[in-house]
């Protein structure tokens, strides 16, 4: 089980500190430093959706001209994603069976309930 995101979120610091509770193992992987490659971030695209994974309330998203973000669509989303992985909402839970975005301790006893 892997927990991407950045270490200095708060809502990524809220999902460690739930698994490390519950002594859930994972691994922790920064895509701010280790970066993302294309394959897993195209399938979270086809599993999940681009409209998805990109985080639209972030600094980075503001920070995108607004020609880019008025006409993007998954091609440019994925190469948006690649280029500046902070823009992807966090954090993405890949469990091996399935892949899950944002987090909330609801959403987490469901996953982990069965």
């Amino acid at each position: 089980m892997t927990l991407y995101g950045i270490p200095n979120c708060g809502t990524i610091k809220k999902a460690r500190a739930w698994l490390d509770e519950r002594g859930i193992d994972y691994a922790f992987h920064d895509y701010k430093q280790a970066g993302l490659d294309e394959a897993t971030l195209r399938g979270w695209v086809a599993e999940l959706g681009w409209e998805q994974l990109i985080n639209k309330r972030g600094q980075m998203w503001r920070k995108l001209e607004p020609a880019v973000r008025e006409h993007l669509d998954e091609a440019g989303a994925v190469r948006v994603m690649l280029e500046t992985p902070t823009i992807i909402r966090r954090p993405v839970l890949d469990t091996g069976n399935a892949r899950h975005v944002g987090f909330t301790e609801d959403q987490y006893q469901a996953i982990f309930a069965s």
